[in-house]
């Protein structure tokens, strides 16, 4: 019998589209004999819906066209398709309005609806908020070549709560479990499981182990492609009873997998392994370059604008847009400062020329002499500081906010994860965007990438780049000079990072071990860290959380990032992991490093 996974992209509430995208990919499998044909997790509305799940009008369209897509199916054949079902009487119950629901589609109509039984309310989920969990065991027969194959249905975390594997449990119910205990022939997953860097590793090593455990192969369905901030990577598997992974869908690409259930034996043959990728840095660039493509291409923008500095952020990120984008459809905006180094601006033009996109310049310094002229009397008897470098930001900001507002394009903000965690950013500045491209790429991180893509063109690039003219001996796509300079904000005379900042390497690890791992100050001194510089990381992170909130959407790439799953308080008298915290150390008139 053949099962194809339908490895789908698709657009969230757009459910006409999304019902094709299903019926071309059940068709094309039928043309090759597939029997079950498997979907994502919410496949026919797009996952995550969030709030739409609270229009009826929502809810009812959906279940209109599900029925109207059942009846399109071909014959001969089963598909399992995601969508939200109504939980009827629920308010009489004190329920949920909603299940997470799979539906089984034959013979033009909906045959059954399974719920998914495990709602995680963790990390960027928040799926209690909306679904009652099922309570049935998900499973029926299907017939295949006069034989019966008993088939266990699971929706993405029900597969996610083995205490062997995890080493505890996160709810009561382990379905697979319960499943086993039916005598299921095969168990099928349908999920939406974004991404992190380096997490297809541990999913597969936990679907090795449920299939050994419980002695039954596993077809995981994921989906693929970017939904604001959440990428989703695919790479469907299916897993053998022995826990051998027989089939692999591509990474970051939309795609059909089909194996063959092999039935006197009860296993999936060897398949189709398409190979993952290994190397984290180009793990993140391909997952960063999706989500920017999906996020300009779903929300309709087809050009973007970036402010070039000369730096490596601003550097990274337009390589990223010209992956995404094409460089064609990418404007880079050079605004120097009587404060800008030559370099930086002879830098941001090699960039310009090896990437082949548009450029323009904008001097800025007429502009703050205006500024200087117009504050010079409020501002009168102070000292120049942080609030007149700003300014210089802002400016660079309202520039690029006129230029997208102007020409319909999608600005793209350039700021780190580092600068991000401990405010080294200034509102309504650099921190001004559509979509916040590295903010969960800690600067260390950025360096590694830019390195990466300097030694991998080609598959960065895989259909090249049409280059400008370009001088002698040209530069890798990175320059080396913006990899090798000090990082500057370049807002005053010979400024560097480091004047505010510990060192990046010091710093990312101290984020790493606050925000990744919740460590305590004494945890992160005992690490080898000088307490003066912990509490003064800690410090910062605290009175930077409303800069955060007023972020542009953060593209998620590592598995804590500040975006959805970020929920800490602003007007807060705690300092995270400081004992000695006062009201003071929160404040939020302090003078927080900008750029």
């Amino acid at each position: 019998m053949k099962i194809t996974i339908a490895q789908l992209n698709p657009t969230i509430g757009d459910l006409a589209h999304n019902a094709e995208q299903i019926l071309q990919a059940v068709q094309t499998a039928a043309a090759t004999g597939a029997r079950l044909v498997l979907t994502p997790e919410l496949s026919l509305c797009g996952y995550p819906p969030r709030d739409l799940l609270l229009r009826p009008r929502f809810i009812t369209t959906m279940r209109q066209t599900l029925a109207a897509l059942a009846a399109q199916m071909p014959p001969q054949v089963a598909v399992l398709v995601g969508f939200a079902e109504p939980n009827q009487g629920a308010s009489d119950r004190g329920e949920k309005p909603l299940f997470n629901s799979i539906a089984w589609l034959e013979d033009g109509e909906v045959k059954r609806v399974f719920h998914k039984q495990l709602l995680p309310t963790y990390d960027v989920f928040d799926e209690d908020r909306y679904f009652e969990p099922g309570q049935a065991v998900n499973h029926f027969h299907l017939e295949s070549d006069g034989d019966t194959v008993h088939i266990g249905v699971t929706i993405c975390e029900d597969l996610w709560n083995d205490e062997q594997f995890w080493g505890q449990r996160k709810y009561p119910n382990n379905p697979i479990a319960r499943l086993k205990e039916t005598g299921v022939d095969l168990v099928v997953n349908l999920s939406a499981s974004p991404f992190h860097a380096q997490k297809q590793p541990v999913r597969e090593a936990m679907l090795t182990h449920s299939a050994q455990r419980f002695d039954v192969p596993i077809l995981y369905a994921n989906q693929i492609g970017a939904n604001d901030d959440l990428i989703f990577d695919g790479s469907s598997v299916a897993v053998s009873r022995q826990g051998n992974l027989v089939g692999r869908a591509s990474v970051f690409e939309a795609d059909l997998l089909s194996v063959d259930y092999d039935l006197p034996t009860r296993d999936l043959h060897e398949g189709d392994v398409r190979p993952a990728i290994a190397d984290v840095n180009e793990d993140i660039w391909s997952a960063l370059v999706l989500g920017v493509k999906d996020y300009a291409r779903k929300c309709g923008f087809r050009q973007a604008v970036i402010g070039l500095s000369g730096g490596v952020d601003s550097a990274l990120v337009a390589a990223i847009a010209a992956a995404a984008l094409g460089p064609d459809n990418v404007l880079g905006v050079l605004m120097p400062s009587p404060y800008s180094s030559d370099h930086s601006i002879s830098d941001a033009e090699i960039l310009v020329q090896n990437l082949g996109m548009r450029s323009e310049r904008l001097a800025i310094g007429t502009l703050m002499s205006g500024y200087d002229e117009t504050l010079a009397a409020l501002f009168a008897d102070t000292e120049v500081g942080v609030a007149e470098e700003n300014i210089q930001s802002r400016i660079r900001g309202s520039l690029l906010m006129a230029i997208a507002n102007k020409f319909g394009h999608l600005l793209l903000s350039t700021g780190n994860k580092s600068e991000m965690a401990v405010g080294y950013c200034t509102l309504y500045g650099d921190m001004n965007g559509g979509l916040a491209v590295i903010a969960d790429v800690p600067k260390t991180r950025v360096y590694q990438i830019c390195h990466w893509l300097n030694q991998n063109p080609g598959k960065a690039f895989p259909e090249g780049l049409r280059q400008q003219p370009h001088p002698p001996k040209p530069d890798p796509i990175i320059p080396s000079n913006i990899i090798i300079k000090a990082p500057s904000a370049e807002l005053k005379p010979g400024q560097v990072d480091q004047d505010s900042l510990p060192s990046y390497e010091v710093l990312d690890d101290i984020l790493e071990r606050l925000v990744q791992r919740h460590e305590a100050l004494e945890e992160i001194v005992a690490a080898g860290h000088e307490r003066s510089v912990v509490h003064k990381v800690i410090r910062l992170m605290s009175r930077a959380e409303f800069k955060r909130r007023q972020a542009p959407p953060v593209l998620k790439v590592t598995d804590r990032a500040f975006g959805t799953e970020w929920r800490m308080p602003i007007a807060s008298r705690w300092s995270d992991n400081i004992a000695e915290s006062t009201p003071a150390a929160v404040s939020l008139a302090g003078a927080i490093p900008s750029k």
